[in-house]
């Protein structure tokens, strides 16, 4: 590409080895959760929220878990302020939740925010001040000295207000663009402001290191993360929270190492909702967790229901492919694949097994609201048999022979690569029983009765060319006299008969379904099946299904 040499890394190695984290293998447990939906992702809509919308959206997060949710920048609009008011002279924080509010470091903005937060429960105070290098020189046009000078101006300022107003208030700091400063300045910044807070074990200091731009790769975020908390003052009493924004696609990576780099809280919105790629999405980040056996301490057993509220209030989509929620990520078209979930899924059938190992599928999609049927297996022109037999199972509780299954699976796949489409379960099961299914031409089966000697002998009613007529047969059985009836009366020569048959397990259960497979000279195998309440005509019936398909050509 041209202008390459226009692009430099713009972020910063911490200045001493930080590697620990490189030694562990997985989160053991669950970080306290902060919810920025409903200001880093309201601000991010094309249409924010409005009250009803953000109300309906704050019950929303309470019902799925989250302890802590940052509600807005009260000082920046009447809406945002109104909101907050609502929710403190209403009475709808839950006792166990509290709500967070970001101010700038900048006076009438603080104590617009305090007044805000009049009678709150308890509530964090989240004050911020851009400190990376592009900030300072562009924006600002500051000096290292003066940048901490507006830092530390606010947190003076933060508890003198605190101590002004009334309420329960917890304070949070934020070097914001922290993935563009120099690591030492960072926390020298930081340093500063908790010796104006001094916290305490009963009351202590959130610092949150943001990847407002996502500049580095996950484990140079993660180094930095782990620096800060070696070398941060007071650590016992520092709550070290992460905020990973998406901008190289990295953001999930960026918390999970940072976790295991140290950080203890993690901010992000349901499915990655943000400024331009987005927050870190902490339904992944949860259900991540929940894949390696750790609770993630969330409610998110109904994930459709979830999406239907987000979408709705949002105007967001959810994409097809996204990570647990989307539509299709349980879904297998692949033939291959869907004959290992298959088989994956009759395995777990047969032994039971205590965790959780089905081939391509992460976790179970049940523990988060989706289906089975509909969801895991879906047939299109890439389809095998392994999924179409699985659709038939499921749904319709049809047991075919591997060797009818593969013939079927053909079918299947024909109809749908010339119809450019996929087929639902529905129309499978019309191509299956169109194909196979009590087939009456060119001969019909209408009924038989046995005679009582030595070798079963048999008189079989059918109908041909629009004529009832009587046909007999002998054999060492009663499907085999009848087999032997039809070859005879229509001078055909086939064998290898194949046959299964089983109760249906969906639907009556007084039917029975039989099938059957007779080969020609030629080496085709035609396939029939039969279903009856009687599972020896069920037998009949495949058989002329099969005999049929043979004399069809």
């Amino acid at each position: 590409m041209k202008n390459v040499e226009k692009y430099a890394r713009g972020y910063f190695m911490p200045p001493a080895q930080s590697l620990k984290w490189t030694q562990k293998e997985y989160i053991s447990e669950a970080p306290i959760w902060c919810s920025v939906d409903l200001r880093d992702g309201n601000q991010a809509l094309i249409v924010p929220m409005n009250l009803e919308e953000k109300l309906e959206y704050f019950k929303l997060l309470v019902a799925i878990g989250f302890k802590e949710i940052e509600v807005g920048f009260p000082a920046a609009s009447e809406t945002e302020f109104t909101f907050l008011r609502t929710l403190i002279e209403q009475n709808l924080i839950p006792d166990d939740v509290t709500i967070q509010v970001l101010t700038q470091s900048r006076e009438h903005i603080i104590r617009k925010t305090f007044e805000s937060l009049r009678g709150a429960k308890k509530a964090v105070v989240h004050l911020y001040n851009s400190t990376s290098v592009a900030q300072r020189e562009q924006v600002f046009r500051k000096s290292k000295e003066e940048i901490i000078d507006i830092a530390l101006t606010g947190a003076k300022l933060l508890k003198e207000c605190a101590e002004e107003t009334e309420g329960n208030f917890q304070f949070q700091y934020s070097p914001e663009s922290f993935s563009g400063t120099e690591v030492e300045f960072a926390l020298e910044i930081c340093n500063a402001v908790l010796d104006v807070w001094q916290p305490t074990a009963a009351n202590p200091v959130i610092i949150n290191l943001p990847a407002t731009v996502s500049m580095s790769m996950p484990h140079v975020y993660a180094s930095q993360i782990e620096y800060m908390s070696d070398n941060m003052k007071h650590r016992e009493n520092v709550i070290i929270s992460l905020h990973p924004h998406n901008d190289r696609g990295t953001g999930v990576a960026d918390a999970e190492l940072g976790m295991l780099a140290g950080a203890q809280r993690v901010e992000g919105t349901l499915f990655g909702n943000g400024e331009r790629t987005g927050n870190v999405d902490i339904v992944t980040l949860a259900l991540n967790m929940y894949s390696h056996g750790v609770n993630p301490n969330l409610n998110l057993e109904n994930i459709p229901y979830i999406i239907s509220v987000y979408e709705r209030l949002t105007k967001m989509r959810v994409s097809e492919r996204h990570p647990y929620g989307g539509e299709l990520v349980f879904t297998a078209f692949s033939g291959s694949h869907q004959d290992a979930i298959a088989k994956g899924m009759k395995w777990r059938e047969e032994k039971e097994p205590k965790h959780w190992s089905v081939p391509y599928l992460l976790i179970d999609p049940k523990d988060i609201g989706r289906e089975y049927e509909g969801d895991i297996i879906r047939i299109n022109s890439q389809s095998g048999k392994g999924g179409i037999g699985y659709i038939l199972q499921q749904k319709y509780g049809l047991d075919l022979p591997a060797k009818m299954r593969e013939h079927f699976g053909y079918c299947v796949k024909n109809v749908s690569d010339h119809q450019q489409k996929e087929l639902a379960p529905d129309e499978i099961y019309d191509i299956f029983a169109k194909e196979y299914v009590n087939i009456k031409e060119p001969v019909e089966f209408i009924k038989y009765r046995f005679t009582d000697n030595d070798d079963f002998q048999t008189v079989v009613t059918i109908r041909t060319n629009g004529e009832v007529r009587e046909i007999t047969g002998s054999g060492d059985g009663r499907l085999d006299a009848i087999n032997n009836a039809l070859q005879t009366e229509f001078n055909l020569e086939y064998g290898d008969l194949v046959y299964t048959e089983h109760a249906l397990e969906t639907g009556s259960k007084s039917q029975a379904v039989s099938y059957i497979g007779i080969k020609a000279k030629n080496g085709t195998v035609y396939w029939g099946c039969g279903t009856d309440v009687d599972i020896m005509t069920s037998s009949v019936k495949a058989l002329f299904s099969a005999v049929n398909k043979l004399t069809q050509g």
